[in-house]
């Protein structure tokens, strides 16, 4: 997760569009240009989002891809006509569209303060460096006149359609292409101009517009485009745009590292799923949890397992994608992940890996080996190369378990309400015996490559043809990479 934020500045996996970063900055400039202090912000950014939202849900010629924040919530306050004030209500928020106070500002907040599209002053919304333009700020200006009002008609919110998610904007597209690519209102890119943040940004779409190029036409999703271009075969060196932007070889340690860790997130919820609950009967014993996995290891030993893997790499350096193919083989079972674990474990060793790879693979703040790490695989199989994989299997569930305990630990916590411990964990032991209060998530953790492509699809720069990606001229002309 380090390395994606280092790696994508100003994305998040939450950010889904572009007109939403629109809609602050031209929050942030009315706040300025009407003196709106911290509350008052608050109280605009809400009915903003509500009005945004019954704006989409009123419209009939809805598209079905877009789906503003909070629909779902909002609807019930339009019957008749926008209920504003109680959809937006502060005081009490679990009745309103949005628990949070701050609603979805709570997600575009931090990236939009990174873009420089909004600053917070004093908890005040306010320009960030990249000031709004006034066709930007006139694109919202219907629809925030709308906010000091406790009632909004149907006729008056669709006066205001212009703002509605879909609707093309020159003014935007310009305006967050620029900030998104880093680049001036010629396109051009003068390094000088722009921070680290946004030179690393525009680095990340640049190489996955040429992963676009390379690997397009195949059909895949822009984080299965971006592996087949990074992480695995030539490309990375070969490719005359890849080779030159430095970020191309942190995005194949990162992309490489997401296996191991996907990996564990899967073989953790596969574990939990099968303990029951406090006032169950199927709580369960370390040794019951540790035969869990053992019964599913093959026969042999984990010399004979690491001997039934294909190779990592050929002789001339070439990285074969033996992760992906384990994949597409055994899906989610319990030991496609160890074995996920175990490749893992063996790109952590010294020359699988180039030195600028490998240095983001184990994680650039590493200093000696951590929990669960690559390299604690590793060495779990040099103590057990010998021994039954079922044997490894049971170390891995006790590995697990130790470290459950060690985050639970470290996140034990005072309750106010009884003046007792409070411990955040799904998984809790009495008398020696697991039991679950829910199950754990087993989805991947976000690359953040998906959002940066839906948001460069919303600019214009990607497309869609045929149900593959593609770059279009003007992507081509931004980000460089025709060569």
């Amino acid at each position: 997760m380090r390395a994606v934020d280092r790696l994508v500045p100003g994305v998040s996996t939450v950010t889904r569009y572009i007109r939403y970063h629109s809609m602050y900055a031209a929050i942030a400039a009315h706040a300025q240009q009407n003196g709106l202090d911290a509350a008052a912000c608050r109280r605009l950014v809400r009915r903003g989002e509500v009005l945004l939202a019954a704006l989409q849900q009123h419209r009939a010629d809805t598209d079905a891809t877009w789906s503003a924040h909070g629909i779902d919530r909002v609807r019930r306050f339009c019957a008749a006509e926008l209920e504003l004030a109680r959809a937006a209500d502060e005081e009490q928020p679990n009745q309103s569209y949005s628990p949070r106070r701050w609603g979805f500002w709570d997600q575009y907040g931090g990236p939009a303060t990174v873009l420089g599209t909004v600053a917070v002053r004093e908890g005040a919304l306010r320009p960030g460096r990249h000031a709004c333009p006034a066709g930007v700020t006139g694109l919202f200006a219907p629809l925030l006149s709308l906010a000091s009002r406790d009632v909004v008609s149907f006729a008056a919110l669709e006066a205001a359609g212009q703002a509605a998610l879909g609707i093309p904007c020159p003014a935007e597209q310009e305006w967050l292409t620029q900030v998104l690519t880093a680049t001036g209102a010629g396109g051009a890119h003068v390094p000088e101009e722009w921070e680290a943040s946004d030179r690393t940004r525009r680095a990340t779409l640049r190489i996955l517009a040429r992963a676009i190029e390379l690997h397009g036409h195949e059909g895949d999703g822009y984080q299965e485009t971006l592996r087949s271009a990074v992480a695995f075969g030539e490309e990375m060196t070969t490719d005359p745009v890849l080779a030159a932007i430095p970020e191309t070889a942190g995005w194949r340690g990162t992309l490489l590292r997401h296996y191991s860790v996907g990996a564990w997130r899967r073989l953790w919820a596969a574990l939990v799923s099968g303990i029951g609950s406090k006032d169950g009967e199927a709580d369960r014993s370390a040794e019951e949890l540790r035969d869990w996995l053992a019964r599913q290891s093959p026969d042999g030993t984990v010399r004979g397992m690491l001997g039934d893997l294909p190779p990592l790499r050929t002789a001339t350096g070439r990285l074969m994608p033996v992760e992906r193919d384990l994949l597409a083989q055994g899906g989610d079972a319990p030991m496609t992940n160890v074995r996920l674990l175990v490749v893992g474990a063996l790109r952590s060793r010294e020359g699988q890996l180039t030195d600028e790879v490998r240095a983001v693979f184990l994680g650039r703040q590493r200093r000696s080996a951590e929990f669960l790490d690559p390299t604690w695989i590793d060495g779990l199989i040099h103590d057990h190369t010998d021994r039954p994989v079922r044997d490894l299997a049971a170390r891995l569930v006790d590995d697990m378990l130790a470290q459950s305990r060690r985050v639970a630990l470290a996140k034990l916590r005072t309750d106010p309400a009884t003046g007792g411990l409070k411990i955040f964990s799904r998984l809790h032991l009495r008398n020696e015996r697991y039991f679950k209060t829910g199950d754990e998530g087993d989805s991947d953790i976000g690359t953040r490559i998906p959002q940066l492509g839906a948001l460069a699809e919303q600019l214009g720069l990607f497309a869609v043809q045929d149900g593959c990606h593609t770059v279009t001229e003007s992507g081509r002309r931004i980000l460089e990479t025709g060569r």
